[in-house]
């Protein structure tokens, strides 16, 4: 019995469709390759040739893709082309940008553009802590009773107004517990604890910038009085060392956060012609890259407080390392970046 003119009709698409593809199928094969190895290891991952070779291939199977759907090929076969052009059209003209290149622009161009981007923000930041210590100094010398109101006793742990200075200068060059398990211990708690700080000073900046200002404004009052018991004992130039080590990137690191936070504080209450929502959204890039800057300085000063500081007791080499530190970040952040596009 002769097949239906319907049924030979779908015998002569079938045909159709597997000639179509045995003619072409060695090339949507190869393109496939190419494919998997660019979205695994990016255009670098090929070769010159194999790149060349990436562009011709697609090309082809753009053409294959019109022609299928001129000549209404199986459903099947045009939804596997439209997969594999979809495919390599993102590896020949998408950003082709790996994991590590991302991180290296971030640090390489991001950060810093967005640090010279910020420099009211900057101000915010930097005025907070430097008022609040001179606040909390000339409070301390007029009534060294203020001292009990800014530091919290866990924190001041001994050096109080009433401390000798003999027992004020062993705080500053303390040699106990200075084996590598303890120091750890103690390196992780600090930047534990100062990362707490930094992440609820900027998190708090979208509130006006109010709060964050406050509190790297209370962070400066626990400063002004500590540093004025020991200057008042004779140790200012040994506090100075003490601190420099650490706190020229600790300090600064605190104030980068509330930057971070202040520029989005200032996207709310100033958002000139844009919405808020939409300066939000920008100034939050910003912020973002301030913050991680943040957090990076913070992991070196934790280090820095929990191993050298307590390792390193000449002043001059303190003021040598921490002032060396501060210049290190001060030149990749004013230089870094410069000429590049924004990012």
């Amino acid at each position: 019995m002769s097949a239906s003119p319907q049924g030979r009709e779908t015998d002569f698409e079938t045909l159709r469709s597997a000639r179509f593809r045995k003619e072409r199928e060695a090339g949507w094969r190869r393109l496939e390759t190419l494919i998997a190895t660019a979205e695994k290891s990016g255009v670098r991952g090929l070769s010159y040739q194999e790149t060349l070779e990436l562009s011709g291939l697609y090309r082809q199977a753009v053409n294959s893709l019109s022609a299928a759907r001129a000549i209404s090929m199986d459903k099947a076969l045009l939804t596997y082309l439209d997969r594999l052009c979809a495919r390599a059209y993102l590896v020949v003209y998408a950003p082709q940008e790996s994991i590590g290149d991302a991180v290296w622009r971030l640090f390489a161009q991001g950060i810093p553009q967005a640090v010279r981007r910020s420099g009211v923000a900057l101000l915010i930041g930097f005025l907070a802590m430097a008022l609040g210590a001179l606040i909390g100094y000339t409070l301390f010398q007029r009534d060294p009773a203020w001292f009990f109101t800014f530091v919290p006793a866990e924190l001041a742990d001994g050096r109080t107004p009433e401390a000798t200075p003999a027992y004020l200068r062993q705080t500053l060059y303390d040699t106990s517990n200075r084996s590598g398990e303890v120091l750890g211990v103690f390196a992780s708690y600090l930047f534990s604890h100062n990362t707490q700080v930094a992440i609820l000073i900027f998190a708090l900046g979208v509130f006006a910038a109010l709060p964050s200002f406050i509190l790297t404004f209370y962070n400066g009052l626990l400063l002004g009085p500590f540093a004025a018991i020991f200057i008042n004992a004779g140790l200012g130039w040994d506090l100075f060392g003490w601190l420099s080590i650490h706190g020229v990137t600790e300090l600064a690191a605190i104030c980068i956060a509330c930057a971070g936070g202040a520029r989005l504080g200032l996207a709310v209450l100033l958002p000139g012609r844009k919405s808020r929502r939409a300066s939000l959204r920008d100034s939050g890039r910003d912020a973002v890259k301030l913050l991680i800057l943040a957090g990076v300085m913070l992991i070196v000063a934790g280090l820095v407080e929990g191993f050298l500081r307590q390792l390193i007791h000449p002043t001059e080499w303190r003021l040598i390392i921490g002032w060396g530190l501060g210049l290190i970040w001060l030149s990749w952040l004013t230089l870094a970046g410069r000429g590049g596009k924004a990012s």
